[in-house]
């Protein structure tokens, strides 16, 4: 911790997926700025090390793992023990996501139910889970995880089911606005371009895919990183956003704005 007074004290954060990537940098900084931080994950050990990392810097945060955000049982018994501590949860970053690609043509029904399961279901549940707790915050935020697949077609990458899913996640952005808004709950998504992390790296940015020079396209000239998403997170976060709601940011050094070449 820095010793000053960080823009997310006295705040109940719940992240989903912090055992690597942009969850565990989202579950630091959220707990450096002085948040109480609710994190889960469905791998025990490195959701174990998020925990410890927090912990280590002077953070607070505990750690539901595993938890599958597919099983609606699991999601709202997670979900129910943090707001009978609190009566009440100040943010919910439904980070978690996982997809699979393939072309329209070799997408089998069940490969499309996984995607819309983990990147659809597993948005839906934990809102659904804490609304009563977010109205009953008087000033919460939900932060959700679209993609520029959500917004944008790929020539190079093969994606329709990704592309559906994080569709959706930003149209649940608007609605989840305008219901909100009698609550004082405000709702935005974040949507990243190509960001280094471990799942990107063992995919999307593999020697032999056809996006690893993907970065020669971004106008700013490199990948995202982890940190570049939480930044904006943090400010969705933090009262300092009080009066933005409904909002689609792209996080993506400018690859959905402009033409390659």
């Amino acid at each position: 911790m820095t010793g000053v007074e960080g823009r997310l004290v006295g705040k109940v954060a719940v992240i989903t997926g912090t055992a690597s990537g942009q969850g565990r940098e989202a579950a630091l900084r959220f707990a450096d700025e002085g948040a109480l931080v609710y994190g889960c994950d469905i791998e025990p050990h490195s959701a174990q090390q998020t925990v410890d990392m927090v912990t280590a810097a002077g953070g607070r945060m505990i750690s539901a793992h595993p938890v599958d955000l597919t099983d609606e049982d699991a999601v709202a018994t997670w979900i129910d023990t943090i707001g009978a501590c609190h009566g009440r949860i100040d943010v919910l970053y439904t980070n978690a996501g996982m997809t699979t690609f393939a072309p329209v043509s070799e997408i089998a029904l069940s490969e499309w139910h996984f995607v819309m399961r983990h990147e659809i279901d597993l948005v839906f549940l934990p809102v659904r889970a804490a609304w009563k707790y977010l109205c009953a915050s008087g000033n919460a935020s939900i932060i959700l995880v679209g993609s520029t697949a959500g917004v944008t077609g790929s020539l190079t990458n093969s994606r329709l089911a990704h592309t559906a899913s994080k569709g959706a996640v930003v149209a649940m952005t608007k609605q989840l606005a305008a219901e909100g808004s009698h609550h004082q709950v405000r709702a935005n998504c974040i949507s990243p371009g190509m960001i280094r992390t471990p799942q990107s790296e063992a995919t999307l940015l593999d020697d032999d895919h056809p996006m690893r020079t993907i970065e020669s396209s971004i106008p700013l000239g490199r990948l995202g990183t982890p940190a570049d998403v939480v930044n904006y997170a943090v400010f969705l976060a933090s009262d300092e956003s009080g009066y933005i709601t409904g909002t689609n940011l792209m996080v993506d050094g400018g690859w959905s704005a402009v033409l390659p070449g």
